[in-house]
């Protein structure tokens, strides 16, 4: 902790939305980040994680990867790990006043006891970035002042870093950063290396891989909102989705996902879409952000029929649930869910405990059974379903997870869990909506704007 004094003594946190500097959990892999900073000057920020802390130099003219350049790196007080995350706008007048953008990040691997060489002035590691990448070495000569310099190594094609003027993160530039613009990468593919494009994931219709991920791609916008921050369980299908399959709920090191407790999330599009060249298909998240995993901010219910019912029974049953939720004074949302049923999500204005949030979803379902005893059932077991349909309120469990927004389903076709307007649940049948559809669907009016306005 005594590394950060100095870094929130430089800082008024009540007027800069910098992280405070505080101890942190460490993971298995030591990160960088590189962050492209307008200030007084323009200049890049390279942070190495060590001993908990990101140890940081100021890049005048930032990394270069011709084996000559010698770049100057003025060091600076240690950052704390956390700022790794930090992009946005530090207030004029406020230390390091300007615009932040993150241009580069991942984890690095010393070539060389960290500890022991940077207390004699240098360090060599191999960095695994989006952009930067290889091997490097940072050589104390004055001062405060280093030298960044790219080793010899097998890396090649890589251009100069003027030719990325885009954040790793949001894909903004500087000037959206500095104007507040929210937006995804435009071109984020580039930075994802794609294997076995032309793999088959679904055959009737035959659809590739590549597909698949340009899928994600299209509907990033709309998707992220629902599924970055919040830890995540994917359906891996190696070899399709007919292959065997497998849940990936934990964490493993990577550049594009991030840790917490063990389990996994994304906060940009290159991790939805490094997710879907690992081939998860199938999307699901918790109704918690992971800023604060204790409240659960999304009420979830999952209707799911005897199949023996008609679709028109199935229909009745989400007008009567929206019935009840609506007298509640809660405003809910209508998804298909790419199989049986419908979703339907209602985002909560206020904090609640995940015991408190089980109750009230199990409270509802059993209003349902009580007033429609020979429709609906509360129980989970197969033979308490006869005839009936299962008001699924488990999902609002601690661990639970439900099936995202706009994410596939591994059923027998690319069926979407697509979010639809409450006057098309007479229109659009669970399973309606493929790929080629739900492309056409972006062009329309969002029919959950306003989601998040009523999320606390």
């Amino acid at each position: 902790m005594d590394n950060l004094n100095k870094y929130n003594e430089k800082r008024n946190f009540n007027k800069t939305d910098e992280p405070k500097g505080k101890k942190e959990d460490k993971v298995s892999k030591l990160r960088f980040v590189v962050q492209h900073h307008f200030a007084r000057r323009d200049h890049y920020d390279f942070r190495l994680e060590l001993d908990g802390v990101m140890l940081s130099w100021a890049i005048p003219k930032g990394p270069s990867y011709n084996l000559k350049d010698k770049r100057l790196a003025v060091q600076v007080e240690d950052h704390p790990l956390s700022y790794r995350n930090f992009e946005g706008i530090i207030p004029k007048g406020e230390y390091g006043g300007g615009t932040v953008m993150v241009w580069d990040k991942g984890y690095y691997e010393p070539l060389e006891n960290p500890k022991t060489t940077y207390k004699k002035g240098y360090l060599k590691f191999k960095l695994y970035g989006a952009r930067l990448k290889g091997i490097w070495t940072l050589i104390k000569f004055q001062d405060n002042n280093w030298l960044l310099i790219k080793e010899k190594d097998n890396i090649k094609g890589y251009d100069s870093i003027s030719n990325y003027n885009t954040s790793i993160k949001t894909g903004r530039t500087m000037e959206e950063i500095a104007k507040g613009i929210k937006k995804y990468n435009k071109n984020p593919l580039k930075n994802i290396r794609i294997t076995n494009p032309d793999k088959i994931i679904y055959t009737n219709p035959k659809i590739t891989k590549i597909e698949v991920i340009k899928y994600y791609e299209k509907v990033a916008d709309r998707m992220l909102p629902y599924i970055e921050n919040r830890t995540l369980s994917t359906v891996r299908c190696p070899d399709g989705i007919k292959g065997e399959r497998f849940f990936k709920k934990h964490f493993k090191e990577n550049p594009y996902l991030k840790e917490k407790n063990n389990n996994y999330y994304i906060d940009n599009v290159e991790g939805l879409l490094y997710e879907a060249q690992m081939n998860s298909i199938e999307f699901h998240i918790n109704s918690a952000n992971i800023k604060d995993l204790n409240n659960p901010n999304i009420l979830i219910f999952d209707l799911d029929p005897d199949e023996k019912l008609s679709l028109e029974r199935v229909r009745d049953g989400v007008r009567d649930l929206k019935s009840i939720l609506d007298n509640l004074k809660l405003k809910s949302y209508l998804k298909t869910s790419g199989n049986k049923g419908y979703h339907i999500f209602v985002p909560l204005n206020t904090k609640v405990t995940w015991k408190e949030l089980k109750k009230i979803a199990r409270n509802i379902a059993k209003l349902m059974v009580t007033k429609w005893p020979d429709k609906y059932t509360d129980n989970m077991r197969m033979e308490n379903r006869k005839g009936k349909i299962f008001i699924d309120y488990l999902r609002n469990g601690e661990g639970a997870s439900c099936v995202a927004p706009y994410s596939l389903r591994t059923k027998k076709h690319d069926s979407i869990s697509m979010p639809i307007k409450w006057s098309e649940l007479d229109k659009v049948k669970p399973d309606e909506i493929k790929i080629k559809d739900a492309v056409k669907r972006l062009k329309r009016k969002d029919p959950w704007a306003g989601f998040f306005s009523n999320l606390i």
